[in-house]
């Protein structure tokens, strides 16, 4: 697509009004909105300041993009103003603005819009394209001034220049990825060869990835520059020199970042995730592994926030939370309605949703939340709660994701035309319909599991309490908040309110020792966990003593052939321990803060701790054998 099918007389402004930086961005604005390319122009302004109050849009040498991607924009257009006294646009150089560039780019702007947007803000960066542009005396030459600088060049060509035996890398990004972002890819490509200096830039626009940096050229490069205004991927650059900065440096202050990355004058780049990245790699741990960490990491927040107001809401009463106890506060019942009722029901569809993203990239993200949510309000089973809790999760997340990927590549030989309708109709539509539908259908049967495992409890009760307390603590860890777990705990409730306490205590112990366990084991064992394993194990250890069983389930998700097990043997030790030591408690949660209704006084509630240390040690040392260690 050719620029001046975006830049039309009816969009340019030869001489502008206006005075000031906010006139300037006015008078665009309502000469795009004139021309019919608007749909909404307020809302277009507001996403035009919004991008300037990020970082100014004026990027020196007399230039001003100002730019907005917005579902306001009804045509993808641009805008030329141009002011020959001059405007204070707060450019990077300090100087006034004389040529202005709206661009407005729609929502779902197909990428031949996006890099003909792109290639004008490469064209500002030739002097004398800028001068023509600003000698013109009619819409006529400016529209010829492009349509003769697009001839020159031949469309966008990849961002690589040849040079001397030193090999620089650059990676440019900006937040709307429209004009920066190009703009620094070509000033730098410029300079470079002008200096003699090979290189190569990688480009993070609207678009996607241009011209991606290879592992070979990183492991070739002597030093990288990353000019970037928002997030690239860092971790490939671990070990290497990095300079970091803004994109308007790169624009602005080529050379210098080029003579900087020229003398090696860059720090060593360290990326904190790298040594369980690289462990992952030599562990032969698949994408799927990584998929896994992308939601566990994601849903980590969840989990430990959400667990700790749980906690903190026992300070006031075990019962604190309801309004027909007399330990009832508001306070404390705010807490543990944030924490369990909206913290913790959020945690299996992030989980399910950023699994399914990291798998099919953004949109993965809509079809794996609502799978995840259907995982846990969807039972079809009579008294069930809970769905299928966090395995339905994992399910809906993989699914969601590789379902996404299939859409994607049924619908990638659609026309260029329907480019921009993928990502906002095709891909969200039949990825959340046919996630939704096989979750519906899959559910209840995972569901119906909670209530066959009532059922069998139930018949137990008569028989040897050991093997009982055993089986109880060993489904605490199973699930560790799902249907399997959720019927051993209903089941200790049931039990509670017909007078029996032994049952209860035997949960509570099995449900705090995973966590407990996985905490000691993180802290004895340091060099079989990641720096993320470890910092999550200081967190297990409020969660463990608040009987979170949940706070063990970032390890669970990580690596679960050896976590599960582990945990099951721990909790099932603990909970036979409480049976054989005959414990009863009358409290149904709690943890630690509860210890003083174990039945028996001083000496039972001894018993009762040292039932539920056996048993995370037990857990540690387990977790800690079977594990890999980790190496950087």
């Amino acid at each position: 697509m050719k620029i001046t099918e975006l830049l039309s007389k009816q969009t340019i402004i030869l001489d502008l009004h206006a005075d000031s930086k906010q006139g300037v961005l006015d008078e665009l604005a309502d000469q795009l909105d004139d021309a019919g390319k608007l749909a909404d122009k307020q809302a277009f302004k507001d996403g035009i300041m919004e991008r300037e109050e990020q970082s100014t849009t004026g990027i020196g040498e007399g230039i001003a993009i100002p730019h907005a991607k917005s579902a306001a924009v009804k045509t993808p257009a641009i805008a030329f103003g141009r002011s020959k006294p001059g405007v204070d646009f707060v450019s990077l150089d300090g100087q006034p603005a004389h040529l202005f560039f709206m661009i407005a780019a729609s929502e779902g702007a197909n990428n031949d819009h996006l890099e003909a947007l792109s290639r004008l803000s490469t064209f500002l960066m030739d002097e004398n394209f800028r001068q023509k542009v600003l000698d013109a005396t009619s819409e006529e030459e400016v529209l010829q001034a492009v349509n003769d600088k697009e001839n020159e060049v031949d469309g966008p060509t990849e961002e690589e220049s040849a040079g001397s035996d030193q090999r620089i890398l650059a990676v440019t990004a900006c937040p709307t990825g429209i004009a920066h972002t190009y703009m620094a890819a070509e000033k730098l490509s410029e300079t470079a060869n002008d200096m003699g200096i090979s290189i190569k830039v990688e480009t993070n626009g609207s678009g996607g990835v241009k011209n991606r940096l290879t592992d070979k050229d990183i492991e070739e490069a002597d030093t990288i520059i990353v000019a970037a205004d928002t997030k690239v991927e860092m971790s490939r650059f671990h070990g290497k020199p990095v300079i970091e900065t803004g994109v308007g440096k790169a624009i602005h202050e080529a050379e210098d970042l080029l003579n900087r990355a020229v003398n090696e004058n860059a720090p060593i780049y360290e990326h904190e995730a790298s040594a369980s990245e690289k462990s992952s790699e030599k562990e032969g741990r698949s994408g799927f592994y990584k998929h896994l960490m992308n939601g566990v990491s994601n849903m980590l927040p969840f989990v430990v926030g959400g667990g700790i107001l749980i906690a903190l809401s026992f300070l006031w009463g075990i019962k604190s939370a309801d309004p027909n106890s007399s330990q009832y506060n508001e306070l404390a019942a705010m807490l543990n309605t944030i924490g369990g009722g909206k913290a913790f029901f959020l945690m299996v569809p992030v989980l399910a949703g950023f699994i399914a993203s990291s798998i099919a990239d953004r949109p993965g993200f809509a079809p794996g939340m609502v799978g995840g949510l259907i995982a846990v309000t969807v039972s079809g089973a009579e008294g069930a709660t809970g769905g299928s809790g966090f395995l339905g999760g994992l399910i809906a997340g993989f699914l969601a994701g590789y379902l996404t990927v299939l859409i994607k590549k049924i619908f990638s030989g659609l026309p260029d035309a329907l480019e921009g309708l993928k990502p906002v109709l095709f891909y969200p539509l039949f990825s959340i319909a046919i996630t939704g539908l096989i979750m519906m259908v899959i559910n209840p049967p995972l569901t119906q599991i909670y209530t066959g495992i009532s059922e069998f409890l139930e018949s137990m009760g008569g028989t040897n309490q050991i093997i009982v307390g055993i089986i109880l603590g060993a489904m605490m860890a199973f699930d560790m908040g799902g249907p399997v777990n959720k019927a051993a705990y209903t089941f200790g409730l049931a039990m509670l309110d017909a007078g029996n306490y032994a049952f209860i205590a035997a949960i509570m112990a099995g449900g705090m020792v995973p966590p407990l366990g996985m905490a000691i084991s993180t802290t004895l064992f340091k060099n079989r966990y990641s720096k993320e394993e470890r910092e999550a194990g200081k967190t297990a250890y409020p969660l463990g003593i608040c009987f979170v069983t949940e706070g063990v389930i970032p390890f669970a998700a990580a690596d679960p052939a050896r976590v599960i097990p582990s945990t099951m043997v721990g909790a099932a030790v603990a909970g036979g321990l409480t049976m054989l030591f005959d414990i009863g408690l009358r409290a149904p949660h709690g943890g630690i803060f509860v210890i003083g209704l174990v039945d028996g006084g001083f000496g039972k509630a001894l018993l009762y701790l040292a039932s539920i240390i056996i048993g995370a040690a037990i857990t540690a040392i387990m977790a800690g054998m079977l594990k890999k260690k980790v190496t950087a």
